[in-house]
């Protein structure tokens, strides 16, 4: 999923929501004023709070949000294919979802490309605890996805597989809990992506297959 890098301007007092930015008006013995020469980092509360109330999604990186970008075609024919094939076989118990809801990490927010989820559920929520979830690289985000991702996800707890596809070849590096978030990577459209975790085995001819 590509994302894009927002300014985020935080100081102490009441949050002013100026489009892509939060910003914060300052109460000082001199009148207000905006100060953005003094910042802290949002918390996850404060995030949520002001994420929902915006007509685009972000991402929070644990200091700042990042808004979230579309992609190319490939990247999007990958996840839609993906999501197809984990829906047809995926147990009654489980469920596949998109890139709509939140996953929270330690200290962070994260929007998977897809996500496989058993157990209890909550209809009015935003959020998922998943077992499972799925990331389709591009150049923006390839380096968060692979190096910083797999620290976040090791510490959700219930996350037992997380699964980073190539946009633009068959080719899937799967972490696992069970093997210590050891990367096994797949090749080729002749391979299988096999998730014992949730009883289902995709062939990466079904998401990759012209």
């Amino acid at each position: 999923m590509r994302r894009l890098q927002v300014r985020l301007c935080v100081g102490w007092g009441v949050e002013i929501n100026c489009g892509s930015t939060l910003a914060v008006r300052v109460a000082s013995g001199h009148g207000d004023h905006d100060r953005s020469a003094s910042l802290k980092p949002l918390t996850v509360d404060e995030f949520l709070a002001w994420e929902r109330a915006q007509a685009l999604r972000f991402e929070f990186d644990g200091v700042q949000p990042v808004g979230m970008t579309g992609g190319s075609r490939a990247h999007a024919r990958v996840i839609a294919r993906l999501i197809m094939a984990l829906g047809a076989r995926v147990q009654a118990r489980c469920e596949v979802f998109g890139s709509e809801l939140k996953v929270l990490t330690a200290g962070r927010v994260r929007y998977p490309d897809a996500s496989v989820v058993c157990g209890g559920s909550d209809d009015d929520g935003d959020t998922v605890s998943p077992t499972v979830v799925f990331e389709v690289l591009s150049p923006s985000t390839a380096l968060t996805d692979r190096r910083v991702k797999p620290v976040e996800y090791a510490g959700v707890s219930g996350l037992l597989v997380y699964v980073l596809l190539e946009p633009d070849r068959p080719e899937v590096s799967v972490l696992r809990r069970s093997s210590g978030w050891e990367e096994e990577t797949l090749a080729g459209q002749a391979a299988a992506l096999a998730l014992p975790e949730i009883g289902v085995t995709v062939p990466l001819a079904a998401i990759y297959g012209r």
